[in-house]
C-alpha cells in the first residue's frame, strides 16, 4: 500500500512485516478450510484482537513476522499505521464470523466469509494492495 497522504496517525509500522504477517495468517485459514479445525479460527480471533488492541507485541503472527523479515534480510518500509489497524478490525471481524458460522454448522457462510478474507489476504501479500486501509481511505476522505 502506497502513502495516499502524510500519515493520519502519526504512528508509523512495517509494510514488510504487515504482509509477512498476512501470509501467515493466510497459511492458516487454508488449513482451517482443510481441516475445519476451530481452534484455529480461535487463534486468529486472539491474533487479531491483539493487533487491534495495539498489543501486537504478544501476537504469535507478528512475533513470527518480524523474525521471517530478518531472516529475509528485508527493508523496512514504513507505512501509516491507522488504516493498516482498520484492517485488522475487518481481520477480527471475520474472523469473529467465521468462528461463529462453524460453531453454528453455518457452513456454505463460513466458506464464503473465509473465502473473502483470504482474497483480502491474497491481495496484501501478492501485490501490497489493503482494501481495508482503501476503506479507511475513502472513510477519511468523505467523512472527515
Amino acid at each position: 500500500m502506497n502513502n495516499k497522504s502524510c500519515p493520519i496517525s502519526l504512528i508509523s509500522i512495517d509494510s514488510n512485516v504487515a504482509r509477512i504477517n498476512a501470509f501467515y495468517t493466510g497459511v492458516l485459514v487454508v488449513i482451517f478450510l482443510f481441516t475445519l479445525q476451530t481452534p484455529i479460527v480461535y487463534f486468529l480471533v486472539l491474533d487479531f484482537f491483539l493487533k487491534v488492541a495495539q498489543k501486537k507485541e504478544y501476537s504469535l503472527l507478528f512475533i513470527l513476522a518480524l523474525r521471517t523479515k530478518k531472516i529475509l534480510n528485508l527493508k523496512s518500509v514504513k507505512v501509516d499505521a491507522a488504516p493498516k489497524r482498520l484492517a485488522a478490525f475487518f481481520g477480527l471481524l471475520f474472523s469473529i464470523l467465521i468462528a461463529m458460522t462453524a460453531l453454528l454448522n453455518l457452513i456454505t457462510i463460513m466458506y464464503i466469509l473465509a473465502v473473502v478474507l483470504l482474497a483480502c489476504i491474497f491481495l496484501e501479500v501478492a501485490f501490497n494492495y489493503c482494501l481495508g486501509c482503501e476503506i479507511y481511505y475513502l472513510y477519511k476522505r468523505f467523512l472527515s
